[in-house]
C-alpha cells in the first residue's frame, strides 16, 4: 500500500514560516524524522518519497498557493494511484488554539480554502491533520494578516511538539486507521 502526506501552504519565502504555512513545517519535519528522500519539483509541488512503519510514502508539499492545492494533489495521486482513503492532508486551522490538533476522515472544508480546492479535485473522503494556529479577534483584513503572520520563538517550540507527536503517532494512522490514531492523539496531547 501506498500512501501520500500532503502539508499545505503556500511556496516563496515570502511565506515561508508563516501561520499559513505549518502543513509545509510538518511534511519537514516528518522527511526528516524518516530520513526521506530531498523534495524535488513534480506535479506542481515539491516530492519527496521515503518509507514510515514499513509503507511506502510520497510527502506533497504544493507549490500553486494554497486555493489551488487540489490541482497539484489530483496529479500526484493520478500519477501513484493512491485513493483518497489513502490520502493524508496536513494544514493550518484557524478555530483551534495554537498547537491544538484535531484529526478526522471527510467532513467540510469549514472555510479553508485549500481544503476546498482539494475536495473539488479528490472529493471529502481523505485524513486530515489540523494544527490549531489561533484565531484573531477581528475577521476581514485581521485574519489574512493573522494566518500570513510569523510565529514567535515560544509558538515554534509549541509547533515542534505538534510535529513530533503527528511523526510519532503517523505509523497508528497508516495500520490502524483514523480512529486509532485520534484516541492516541487525544492520549498525547493530555500529557502536554
Amino acid at each position: 500500500m501506498m500512501f501520500l502526506i500532503a502539508g499545505l501552504g503556500n511556496p516563496g519565502t515570502e511565506y515561508a514560516g508563516t501561520r499559513h504555512n505549518v502543513g509545509f513545517m510538518a511534511a519537514d519535519a516528518l522527511a526528516e524524522d524518516y530520513g526521506f528522500s530531498p523534495f524535488r519539483s513534480k506535479f506542481d509541488g515539491l516530492v519527496s518519497e521515503g518509507k514510515i512503519a514499513g509503507e511506502k510514502c510520497y510527502l506533497l508539499k504544493p507549490q500553486t498557493y494554497m486555493n489551488l492545492s487540489g490541482n497539484s494533489l489530483v496529479k500526484a495521486a493520478s500519477f501513484y494511484k493512491i485513493p483518497p482513503e489513502n490520502i493524508i492532508v496536513i494544514h493550518d486551522d484557524m478555530d483551534l488554539p495554537l498547537a491544538k490538533m484535531k484529526a478526522k476522515t471527510g467532513g467540510g472544508a469549514g472555510g479553508h480554502n485549500g481544503l476546498k480546492s482539494i475536495d473539488a479535485a479528490i472529493g471529502p473522503n481523505y485524513h486530515r491533520i489540523r494544527i490549531g494556529i489561533g484565531h484573531p479577534d477581528q475577521g476581514g483584513t485581521a485574519v489574512v494578516n493573522h494566518v500570513l503572520s510569523a510565529f514567535s520563538k515560544k509558538d515554534k517550540e509549541l509547533l515542534q511538539n505538534d510535529f513530533k507527536l503527528i511523526s510519532d503517532l503517523l505509523p497508528v494512522l497508516l495500520k490502524q486507521g483514523m480512529s486509532s490514531f485520534c484516541s492516541e492523539l487525544g492520549m498525547a496531547l493530555k500529557k502536554l
